[in-house]
């Protein structure tokens, strides 16, 4: 798209301390939709920032403001990563999304645009958000104490290749979590409540009552989704809920060695959000 955006970087004041924002807007044209996009979790966060802004963009110049948020703890915000909580995260989102009502008209359709364990966030967030205009889950997490358990296995990798052998297991690591203590993972403190919290997470129990936008990347035109997913998904729509669901060719970008791009996912969020808004 050629057509011009602001894009307008801030730190947005909250009670605890500041966050980071991009809010960018159409220029010249009126606003029709917002969304808030929530990050995934730790160096995910970092490899996903260009995606993160060139979808940002694409919706500005279609007249769709976006607004990046940075949670407590995380790129250039507030604190550390051990501060992050779960709770003060959701805390975040809710002040973020007031500044966004009172910069545009209330009536405007708002989304919640999440990546990875954003995705598990803004179905968490959804909850206590009834009049939203629908989600956007890019490879939402789908277990969150599978993923923490992935996550740990980051610290055993690492020690495996710098020393040839693991000091301390998966076991181990969560056992110092559950005992309340906070444990180094790749340069990042996780801290035992915010482990603890996601742990306890399942999408499958977490039906939203908004439309949603879940698209997934796969390796091949041929592959299929993942049994767990697929189970999500039907528990999802036997509760009711409306969901526009599409797989698209690319590169897992968040974990990537190299910054990636996946034109086809910006594409594709692009076609489901004009399905919505019409």
């Amino acid at each position: 798209m050629n057509a011009a955006v602001n894009i307008n970087p801030f730190f947005l004041p909250t009670p605890l301390g500041h966050l980071f924002c991009m809010y960018s807007t159409p220029v010249n044209a009126p606003i029709r939709a917002k969304v808030i996009y929530l990050h995934p979790f730790a160096e995910e966060m970092h490899k996903s920032r260009r995606m993160a802004a060139l979808q940002a963009r694409q919706c500005a110049a279609a007249g769709i403001a976006v607004l990046q948020l940075d949670l407590t703890g995380c790129g250039d915000s507030w604190g550390d990563f051990g501060d992050a909580r779960w709770e003060r995260w959701k805390a975040d989102v809710f002040c973020a999304i007031d500044w966004l009502n009172n910069e545009t008209n209330n009536d405007t359709s708002l989304f919640i645009w999440g990546l990875r364990l954003g995705g598990m966030l803004a179905v968490d967030c959804a909850k206590q958000l009834p009049n939203i205009a629908g989600m956007i889950l890019w490879q939402p997490i789908i277990n969150g104490e599978l993923f923490i358990n992935q996550f740990l296995r980051i610290k055993l990798a690492s020690e495996m290749l710098s020393e040839g052998q693991a000091r301390i297991g998966t076991r181990q690591l969560r056992e110092q979590l559950t005992a309340g203590e906070s444990v180094e993972i790749g340069g990042y403190f996780l801290a035992a409540e915010l482990a603890q919290t996601i742990a306890t997470l399942r999408l499958e129990q977490m039906t939203p009552f908004c439309p949603i936008i879940w698209i997934d990347i796969v390796a091949g035109a041929e592959s299929l989704p993942i049994p767990a997913q697929q189970k999500v998904i039907q528990e999802w729509k036997n509760n009711g809920c409306h969901l526009y669901t599409r797989y698209v060719v690319g590169e897992p970008f968040w974990m990537t060695q190299e910054i990636s791009e996946c034109p086809a996912l910006l594409t594709a969020t692009m076609e489901m959000m004009e399905q919505i808004l019409q």
